[in-house]
């Protein structure tokens, strides 16, 4: 239960909600979301941290840049959270507005901008 609730507590904040609707388009650099998010570094860690511990995203380090994706659903709580994720979640206006900016952002940006 100490889990769950865990992981409910990293849902009910509106920065980290934006974040999983984000990384629902694939793997992302900090740098891709520090853009998208408007917010330093430090902050969107922080965040992308608490929801690494919920379960919520992995990681993995290219040269000084942390990459985050969706974790797998390891459990059938996970994987219905997944689909309001990409069913529900993404069609808010924020995230909607977020997706967009990403997609702009991605277009124009250089590949090794995040290296």
């Amino acid at each position: 239960m100490k889990q769950t609730a865990r992981l409910f507590k990293a849902l009910s904040d509106e920065t980290r909600l934006r974040i999983l609707a984000l990384l629902t388009r694939g793997e992302l650099c900090v740098c891709d979301l520090m853009s998208i998010l408007g917010l330093p570094q430090s902050t969107v860690s922080r965040h992308l941290a608490y929801l690494r511990n919920a379960g919520l995203v992995t990681d993995r380090r290219q040269g000084v840049w942390m990459y985050y994706e969706l974790a797998p659903a390891t459990e059938v709580l996970h994987e219905g959270l997944y689909q309001v994720l990409t069913q529900r979640l993404v069609k808010q206006p924020q995230a909607r507005q977020d997706l967009q900016a990403l997609e702009t952002f991605l277009a124009h940006k250089d590949a090794s901008s995040c290296d």
